[in-house]
């Protein structure tokens, strides 16, 4: 029997959280790095990245803070109305009537936890924004880059975010959301991770887009006892920009949730926060890439397998429960 046609997903675009105070929410916002793009009304605000994405999150205000998913763009109108037929209980195609971009959307919920998740199609793309990036040459031991008299001076400020990178959360059973996203999508596990027994219970995903580099992961999600989002991450321009906005975040008296430190899988460099409402919030820079062609590895989750150098893990970063 022939496989059934998978929908295509062509990037991760933007989330939705929802927040109790949506002006505290603003303001941590602003501090992490995003630009207030369309303010709907006082409950609903649409901000952007320096990139080229019409919008990358969604603050709502609401009366609980609640993560309200997260939207992948696919290839066609084709493959929104195939995810209106094929999974179950999608809605219909329905219009992004005030988002930035415009656009078409279908959202449908996670088999196994119910949380949201979003597809769109359609949506306008912007021009970056012209914001001041270093791009200075570095100087290593025995080989100099950057001419005599050229210095390095940077600004105190956010770490400007570029774009949604990844997201992940908690399920409460692996196997069947692995089967389900292997079934609809074309996801390719880059790592699967195993217990001490071989079972599988962590997944980092990328897409399917044949020769063309991809990002390392855009969806994780990794086995518990009850559901939660993890985090969502977004790509800041490099090591300095992204520790000066740590700074930032650290003056301004927001939590540290884990960070600076260099992951394993990915490679990324990362720095985890946590929002007032406690959700975490990642900023990462130098991520793997990789094609279709790249096989899936192997590992058992272990002590060495989240970072290579950095703080500790803390607990509170991989609860059990």
């Amino acid at each position: 029997m022939a496989e059934s046609r998978k929908i295509k997903l062509v990037k991760i675009t933007h989330v939705y959280y929802k927040y109790p105070d949506i002006d505290k929410a603003v303001t941590f916002l602003k501090d992490f790095g995003f630009t207030e793009e369309k303010r709907v009304s006082d409950e609903k605000i649409y901000f952007r990245g320096y990139g080229t994405d019409p919008w990358v999150l969604c603050a709502i205000k609401s009366d609980k803070p609640e993560f309200g998913g997260a939207a992948f763009a696919v290839e066609s109108e084709e493959d929104l109305q195939l995810a209106a037929e094929t999974i179950p209980k999608a809605s219909k195609i329905y219009e992004l009537e005030d988002a930035p971009g415009g656009g078409k959307g279908v959202t449908f919920h996670d088999p196994v936890d119910g949380f949201p998740m979003h597809l769109v199609w359609g949506q306008t793309p912007v021009p970056m924004l012209d914001i001041p990036l270093p791009h200075e040459p570095v100087n290593y031991p025995t080989e100099k880059n950057r001419p005599a008299g050229k210095f390095q001076r940077f600004q105190k400020r956010p770490a400007p975010v570029h774009k949604l990178g990844h997201f992940g959360v908690r399920t409460t059973n692996f196997a069947k959301a692995y089967e389900f996203y292997c079934k609809h999508f074309n996801f390719i596990a880059s790592d699967l991770i195993h217990d001490d027994k071989g079972i599988d219970r962590t997944v980092f995903y990328r897409l399917d887009k044949g020769d063309e580099p991809v990002d390392h992961h855009v969806f994780f999600f990794a086995e518990g006892g009850s559901y939660r989002v993890h985090h969502s991450s977004f790509e800041t321009h490099d090591f300095d920009t992204q520790v000066l906005g740590h700074d930032w975040l650290r003056e301004k008296g927001y939590k540290n949730c884990w960070g600076v430190g260099r992951h394993v899988l990915g490679s990324q460099i990362f720095d985890y926060w946590y929002d007032p409402f406690g959700f975490i919030m990642e900023h990462y820079v130098d991520g793997d890439l990789v094609t279709a062609s790249e096989p899936t590895h192997h590992s058992q989750a272990g002590p060495g397998s989240l970072h290579v150098w950095g703080p500790a893990v803390p607990g509170e970063f991989l609860p059990a429960e």
